[in-house]
């Protein structure tokens, strides 16, 4: 049997919404467009179950492709806004991330753990542009981001175990990147209230972030300011991130027990 038939051969076992997971998995922040060729090149999948599958995902509107290049549909996003994550925790905290935003004159972020990365799931900038910081719906490190490090800080040790487990990346010569350094970090978070990634995902950013807590008192996301070092100092804008974690607990806290 030729490569080509194994290939054909494992394709058509896998089931519909295996082969679409594939072909939305091609997609990332770095490849948010892509040619049929490079779709099938990231999907790995025959070129014609790839050709198949991206037609009836266009179809489901799953997908678009102007101008010949696949892009994520409209219809993906429509229902991502009915997620909890997105509606409820985004309806509690958006108020609060706009008054950070207001006093600190600094991007704003709101997010979630999502396995062993932090999912960014809103992001205020203002009229400072930062093109080096993550979209909304990207995933971040969570052992080097003050995101991650604020939730990793009051969640389990099977959570943190993961994240270590997982690998933990030097992004940058600031980056920790042992596990001794990372519980080190993750153990004096709580005394202080704010976690601090200092250009540690990127040289020239640093954030200070602060825990988010549902109804239960465990940890469900994690606010944060993120800009250029000399304008980021947890002094300064540690009290505004700790108020605006503290209200968007009171509030997701409100909406989740109704």
């Amino acid at each position: 049997m030729s490569p080509a038939e194994r290939d054909t051969g494992s394709a058509a076992g896998l089931g519909a919404l295996d082969r679409a997971a594939a072909i939305l998995g091609a997609f990332d922040e770095q490849h948010r467009e892509l040619t049929l060729a490079a779709l099938v090149a990231r999907a790995g999948l025959p070129r014609s179950t790839t050709h198949r599958a991206a037609d009836k995902m266009l179809k489901l509107g799953w997908l678009d492709k102007p101008a010949g290049r696949y892009r994520i549909g409209n219809r993906l996003f429509e229902l991502s806004g009915l997620a909890p994550v997105r509606h409820e925790l985004r309806e509690a905290a958006l108020p609060y991330l706009q008054d950070l935003h207001h006093a600190t004159r600094i991007t704003v972020q709101l997010g979630v753990l999502h396995g062993t990365q932090v999912l960014l799931v809103e992001k205020i900038t203002g009229h400072r542009p930062m093109p080096m910081l993550s979209q909304v719906g990207s995933l971040l490190p969570a052992h080097c981001s003050a995101l991650g490090r604020a939730i990793l800080a009051y969640g389990d040790e099977a959570t943190v175990q993961a994240v270590i487990d997982a690998g933990l990346e030097r992004r940058t010569p600031r980056t920790i990147c042992t596990a001794i350094a990372l519980r080190r970090e993750l153990a004096a978070i709580p005394e202080r209230g704010l976690a601090v990634d200092r250009e540690e995902g990127n040289i020239g950013i640093s954030c200070v972030a602060a825990p988010i807590f549902g109804p239960l008192g465990t940890v469900v996301a994690a606010v944060s300011v993120t800009g250029p070092t000399a304008m980021v100092r947890a002094e300064r804008a540690g009290p505004a991130v700790r108020l605006a974690a503290a209200a968007t607990s009171r509030a997701y806290s409100g909406i989740r027990s109704r």
